[in-house]
């Protein structure tokens, strides 16, 4: 499982999507959450869109790995989407916060990867806000606040990227995925390898 988290404007979904796109081994979790869609958004694949009783119950019955309130809104990621991908022997991205990470981190330590992205100053933090068009300015007032708070929560994380460019903070991450795949622990089927090997010496 890979976490990427970040305050609102570094540039993880853009490098999420990037990965996603080179990687046929992995796949973005999809969040379920209590607010709106934006513009362009699409239920069951930017996020799943419900009411605030649906996300409690699923709260309730242990359906979420972890949950949140972010800016007045609830997000969690159900947890029957992520078993299902990991047992297929596929990767499984999240574009979560700190809140969700430290509770993914609590229930899956070992098999967690957690890269924080940061931006590369406050002034270009704001400037990206700005210019996704998305929020109005009292929106991205708040934004800016709650990313000193998230930023807070770096020295938590496996990883940090700087990103100031993003083709370089994307080659970045995929060296870490590389690496992560690499460790001794995640090689399925390695011990039965080397073992055969040395029964044939």
């Amino acid at each position: 499982m890979l976490v990427l988290s970040s305050p609102s404007g570094a540039g993880k979904t853009s490098l999420a999507k990037k990965l996603i796109a080179a990687d046929e081994n992995i796949s973005m979790s999809v969040s379920m959450t209590t607010r709106i869609a934006r513009p362009g958004e699409v239920n069951n694949k930017d996020y799943i869109f419900v009411e605030k009783q649906e996300f409690s119950k699923a709260v309730e019955e242990g359906g979420l790995l972890e949950w949140a309130h972010v800016f007045g809104n609830q997000y969690g990621t159900p947890r029957k989407q992520v078993e299902d991908t990991l047992e297929q022997g596929r990767d499984v991205m999240f574009d979560i916060d700190w809140q969700g990470t430290q509770q993914l981190h609590e229930k899956a330590g070992q098999d967690l990867v957690r890269v924080f992205i940061l931006p590369p100053s406050v002034s270009a933090l704001e400037e990206r806000l700005h210019k996704r068009g998305q929020d109005d300015q009292q929106v991205v007032k708040k934004r800016m606040s709650e990313a000193a708070n998230q930023i807070s929560h770096w020295a938590e994380y496996d990883y940090v990227i700087i990103n100031e460019n993003l083709e370089k903070s994307f080659e970045e991450l995929q060296i870490i995925l590389q690496a992560e795949r690499l460790k001794r622990e995640r090689r399925i089927g390695l011990s039965t390898f080397v073992r055969n090997m040395v029964q044939k010496m």
